[in-house]
């Protein structure tokens, strides 16, 4: 079958766990130029595109943004005239972008070699999966999936197809997000006993009468594996303008700050753990508050305990953002702009041969560059961004349980002796947008 005919019909109905012969740069060339396009071109797709054109031309990195891609046509010209401004600002007379309503069309272009994916996160895993099929390398904003069994899928599509995946954990490369967890993965302050996890609290309230979707929207594909409901403005993306969008506070669409923060904080907290990259907490117990908000039904205030199987304890609560590592020996902190420890001496220690050396990245967008041209793992791969996400899950599942204990078995990803649990981790998708 020819491969235009293959990708069509495979990804037409979702994004099957399809392998087709994978390759780096396409028509391009490791001396070339790394050609890219955004997929999600609102809030966060806007700056990661801008982010990822600027270190495109840095030294070395040599990249650029061909195409953009959105469901609402309106913005994927918006993102398409950002593109012309930037490249128009370097003496670029006649700048060329094409633009997409359909990620499918995009995905069939041989000249395209990565691809940054901001949209919302219930599509992460049918845009990965398909993206990873097409050999596409990729950048793609936190949280990963919007379930484990995504999560799963998307890790085994990622490494079957032999594509590079950076998941935007950008706290990685935050040189205090490191300098703590190098501090603790060392014991330079003794044995880690407890990590606090702090995140942010959603809060407001949403209301709106359904409509019909603006022509510029194709809310169909919008909603891709989501229930079909009437079209409401609130819960979906202003119009006008690039404000917080609505679907960050509808639980069908995100799961709130336990995963919209949470990503980033226990990221950091398994970082310094060693368990970021094929463990987690064996038992996870959380409570949420879930008022009455109209169309907003995350939850606001949460609190939540883990074990990890060293014996580590996990404390989350809402607050300001950051993580706190309790050790014999004193104690260590990290936040976005901050970073302290009770021997401040240890700040600007840095590892000697034979102690742990964490990787060291300088910017997040720069090293997914850097890692689709040499082909190797960023600092962040698909596997950890996937077990970031399934601590927030499982919390979340917790919490949605009643605060019921949670046993959990990190190596074959599954609840243990709680059938009803474990089949809630499976969330439907609606045809034909499935996995």
């Amino acid at each position: 079958m020819k491969r235009r005919s293959f990708l069509t019909s495979t990804v037409a109905t979702g994004a099957a766990l399809t392998i087709l012969p994978s390759r780096s740069w396409g028509k391009s060339s490791k001396n070339g130029t790394l050609q890219l396009a955004q997929i999600g071109c609102g809030r966060m797709g806007r700056g990661d595109m801008q982010n990822a054109m600027s270190m495109g031309s840095k030294e070395g990195l040599n990249a650029r943004v061909i195409a953009c891609c959105d469901v609402d046509s309106a913005r994927a010209a918006s993102a398409g005239e950002v593109v012309k401004k930037f490249y128009g600002g370097k003496g670029e007379s006649e700048v060329e972008v094409a633009i997409y309503t359909d990620y499918r069309e995009l995905l069939e272009r041989d000249d395209i070699d990565g691809l940054v994916i901001s949209t919302p996160e219930n599509w992460h895993a049918l845009v990965g999966i398909a993206a990873a099929g097409a050999g596409k390398h990729m950048y793609i904003q936190k949280p990963l999936t919007y379930s484990i069994p995504e999560g799963q899928a998307l890790v085994k599509a990622v490494r079957a197809n032999k594509v590079v995946l950076q998941t935007g954990s950008q706290q990685r490369s935050d040189i205090r997000f490191r300098q703590v967890c190098t501090i603790i993965r060392n014991n330079w302050l003794g044995k880690l006993k407890k990590i606090e996890v702090e995140v942010p609290t959603d809060r407001g309230e949403a209301h709106g009468e359904p409509g019909k979707p603006p022509a510029n929207l194709n809310y169909d594909m919008w909603l891709g594996p989501c229930p079909d409901v009437p079209y409401i403005e609130a819960r979906v993306h202003p119009q006008n303008g690039f404000g917080r969008p609505g679907w960050l506070q509808v639980q069908r669409y995100c799961l709130g700050m336990i995963t919209g923060w949470g990503s980033h904080m226990y990221d950091i907290a398994q970082w310094a753990n060693g368990s970021d990259v094929d463990s987690g907490p064996t038992e996870i117990q959380a409570t949420g508050e879930f008022p009455d908000r109209g169309l907003f039904d995350v939850h606001v205030g949460y609190q939540g305990d883990a074990l990890y199987d060293n014996g580590v304890v996990l404390t989350s609560r809402n607050g300001s953002p950051g993580v706190k590592f309790i050790t014999e020996d004193g104690w260590a902190y990290c936040s976005r702009g901050k970073m302290d420890c009770s021997d401040k001496e240890l700040l600007r220690r840095q590892p000697t041969d034979g102690e742990t050396k964490l990787y060291t990245s300088q910017n997040h967008m720069g090293d997914f560059l850097s890692s689709a041209r040499d082909g190797s793992d960023p600092i962040c791969p698909v596997e950890v961004g996937h077990r970031s996400n399934s601590v927030c899950v499982l919390h979340h599942l917790s919490m949605k349980l009643d605060g019921r204990k949670l046993k959990w078995d990190p190596v074959k990803e599954q609840i243990i002796g709680d059938d009803e649990a474990n089949a809630k981790l499976q969330v439907p998708m609606r045809k034909p947008y499935e996995i």
